[in-house]
């Protein structure tokens, strides 16, 4: 069966959709109202947890225990409902995953206790979070206002 472009439904802006209504006497009235396309697209149940995934890089400039090593350490992902999961990227080949509660309670466990790693932590946006060290941006701005 071949369809005509006649049979193949056309995107519309909004569409008119007609509902009836019981009027308080009882009769039926007919109501139009106006849907846009924005309306009619799928979206989350409200019963469903907050969705969207923020990832992010650890990168140490040294590694006071000598466990991990320096450069990018580690990937991760912080989970809308702030939880955090952690994939470490050694011991080689395959390295380790950890879940965190929060992404504050894996920074208190692994970051903060080691200031002389100088860690930075550079978000997909670009956002960056220095541990243990001086904020680069700020000290140039503060060497270039002198």
């Amino acid at each position: 069966m071949v369809l005509s472009g006649d049979d193949i439904p056309k995107k519309r802006e909004s569409i008119i959709m007609s509902e009836e209504i019981k009027a308080q006497e009882g009769d039926t009235v007919l109501e139009e109202r106006t849907t846009t396309s924005e309306d009619l697209k799928p979206k989350p149940p409200a019963h469903l947890a907050p969705q969207g995934i923020r990832t992010f890089t650890v990168c140490r400039r040294s590694d006071e225990t000598g466990v991990s090593g320096d450069g990018i350490v580690i990937e991760g992902i912080e989970l809308a409902t702030g939880q955090a999961v952690v994939h470490w990227l050694w011991p080689r080949p395959r390295g380790s995953i950890a879940i965190f509660d929060s992404f504050s309670d894996f920074v208190k466990v692994h970051i903060a206790p080691h200031p002389k790693n100088g860690t930075i932590i550079t978000f997909e946006d670009g956002e960056q979070q220095f541990y243990g060290m001086a904020d680069p941006t700020t000290e140039e701005e503060n060497n270039s206002s002198e």
